[in-house]
């Protein structure tokens, strides 16, 4: 009996594996608070970078990959990846049954919403939207950008890693 028929038969239960998709530039703590709490939820959870060719962001793709693999080391469940395209595509090539994604605000949720109806709608994929911790409600990559940018105190706003790079980032351009 081949793997797939074990898990048909029930004698194996299928990997449950989860995708927290983003832009991560950068992660902040409302980030890896969401990457934490899916972890706890699903038996792998994938953090991928989306890659988007035509947008300039502040950290290359492979500095994003690093960070997120230096803040998501203690947790054995959780790799770190990236894609370009479409996500659905993504989830169906890794056997990634759900999107897990954190929501701030109303606004937040309207997009949200539609983006895992069409996912939904385009191959069955779930999607698990996870209210955010209120501590981090008001914590965006490109606020901590703008603040960290003009010389504001972000460091309570990220994990340590991405402090020092924000902070080495921005003193580059001094």
């Amino acid at each position: 009996m081949n793997a797939q028929e074990a898990v048909r038969l029930g004698s194996v239960r299928a990997m449950r594996r989860a995708v927290c998709p983003g832009s991560y530039d950068p992660a902040t703590n409302g980030h890896l608070d969401i990457i934490e709490r899916a972890a706890k939820l699903f038996d792998e959870v994938v953090v991928a970078v989306g890659v988007n060719k035509s947008k300039k962001g502040l950290f290359t793709t492979e500095e994003r990959l690093d960070i997120l693999r230096e803040i998501t080391a203690k947790l054995p469940n959780v790799r770190v990846d990236s894609w370009q395209g479409l996500l659905v595509d993504y989830c169906r090539e890794n056997d990634i049954i759900a999107v897990a994604k954190g929501l701030r605000s109303v606004s937040d949720f309207d997009y949200e919403l539609q983006m895992a109806q069409m996912n939904r709608e385009l191959t069955g994929l779930e999607t698990l939207l996870m209210a955010n911790n209120p501590a981090y409600g008001f914590v965006s990559s490109s606020l901590v950008k703008e603040i960290s940018a003009l010389g504001g105190d972000i460091e309570h706003l990220v994990p340590p890693i991405v402090f020092k790079r924000l902070s080495e980032k921005y003193s580059d351009r001094g």
